[in-house]
């Protein structure tokens, strides 16, 4: 639940910070937007200037309108309309040389604030203006005798420079949203795959823990039966009894890869002396061996092996190691070493089995893997040895890794760091 927790925090907290970033980048734009803008006004402001400084049609039409002259012979409502229009479709095409098309509006007036002028589509005067006024000089100052000067007027800007960041924007946004749809369907699938699991390891605790009691109730009555047992019909009962322990390791194996997944049971290390207990398990397997006429070797090196362990698991380890090396060969040649390598202890299990392919090797320590061709099909498993082996291995800080051959048989190594190794 913690973990859970720090990871939707650090979502929420990297999706803010991409919203952060890209509102940055989007003032960053804004800025060189209307620097832009302001550069494009300024290129023309220069050709609206030059083409009003001559006398010209436009220009000439311009000042009948300011002037109020009757050249034309026509209502001076009339020539100032037919001006207004003009001279906006002359600005309009000057923008749109430079680049700018959006709505303006513009005034023609004096420093004395007497307008002339106006735009046939004038902003509203609530309207958030932006305006850019233009001195004009040469014929239309020179007519009426005063300074005069062209205000170009822009309303909401933002949008249109916004308009003009669509390239940036936009892609930015969609890969966001992308980023959180995908990011929250991963997490949805993660812990839906984890509830899964859970309620998985605890069905399989509890069939095992379940399981537990009928075990050791044939456990114990073959103990009772073995000594009323007939002389010839002992073998059979050891036997069962012997699959009975079988069975029982298994389910314990299950219990205690459960637990050590879930933390619920503490994992004590303890320092030991292993050369003891790996002679004492050659010693057990050897007589296995014997009994099933299969040739099972051992060679431990003449010194302590002072390492961090616990026993029992460690035991079951190597125990599944071999049990492996027994069930994936036709005729059994099993060999069990232990050396001493730099600040090391190197166990390995060697046997001349069908051998493992390249392909399979990244994938056999994985939780219910089993290799699913050649006559691996002919051996029974659930793909939890090597699983529990790896991560008793790992708890014991030490490494495992695998050297294999089809056809040739494998060897496992189990690499533990020795304490005060000189």
């Amino acid at each position: 639940m913690k973990r859970r927790n720090i990871y939707i925090a650090i979502f929420i907290i990297s999706v803010l910070g991409l919203f952060v970033v890209q509102y940055q980048y989007l003032r960053i734009g804004l800025n060189l937007a209307r620097v832009q803008f302001d550069k494009k006004i300024a290129s023309a402001g220069v050709g609206i200037k030059e083409e009003l400084a001559t006398e010209n049609q436009l220009s000439f039409l311009v000042a009948q309108a300011i002037t109020k002259d009757n050249y034309f012979k026509l209502s001076k409502d009339s020539v100032q309309d037919a001006s207004r229009y003009f001279l906006n479709d002359f600005i309009r095409q000057q923008l749109s040389e430079n680049g700018i098309n959006t709505d303006f509006s513009y005034r023609l007036y004096t420093r004395d604030t007497l307008d002339y002028l106006q735009s046939p589509h004038p902003f509203d005067e609530d309207s958030s203006l932006i305006n850019y006024p233009f001195s004009l000089e040469g014929y239309l100052p020179t007519v009426i005798e005063k300074p005069l000067i062209l205000e170009l007027q822009f309303n909401d800007l933002n949008s249109y420079f916004i308009s003009q960041l669509n390239g940036l924007t936009v892609p930015s946004l969609l890969f966001i949203l992308a980023i959180i749809l995908v990011v929250v369907w991963i997490l949805r699938s993660f812990y839906w795959q984890s509830n899964v699991i859970t309620t998985t390891n605890e069905f399989i605790n509890n069939l095992t823990h379940e399981l537990k009691t009928p075990v050791f109730s044939v456990g114990l009555a073959t103990k009772i039966l073995e000594e009323s047992v007939q002389e010839k019909q002992k073998p059979i009962v050891a036997m069962i009894r012997q699959q009975v322990e079988k069975l029982k390791r298994h389910i314990d194996q299950v219990l205690e890869l459960g637990n050590l997944e879930s933390r619920k049971k503490l994992f004590e290390l303890k320092e030991i002396n292993l050369r003891p207990l790996l002679k004492e398990w050659c010693d057990y397997y050897r007589e296995i061996s014997e009994v099933e006429k299969t040739s099972f070797q051992c060679e431990i090196e003449e010194r302590d092996f002072m390492v961090m362990a616990a026993a029992n698991h460690l035991e079951n380890a190597i125990a599944n190691l071999i049990d492996n090396a027994r069930k994936y060969s036709d005729v059994p040649e099993i060999k069990l070493k232990a050396v001493k390598e730099g600040k090391n202890l190197i166990i390995s299990v060697a046997d001349n089995g069908i051998g493992i392919d390249k392909k399979e090797k990244q994938h056999i320590f994985k939780k219910y893997y089993r290799i699913s061709n050649g006559d691996v099909h002919k051996v029974k498993g659930y793909g939890l040895g090597l699983s529990y082996v790896k991560e008793i291995i790992k708890r014991h800080k030490g490494k495992i890794k695998i050297e294999s051959e089809t056809g040739k048989g494998t060897t496992v190594f189990i690499i533990l760091p020795l304490r005060n190794a000189a």
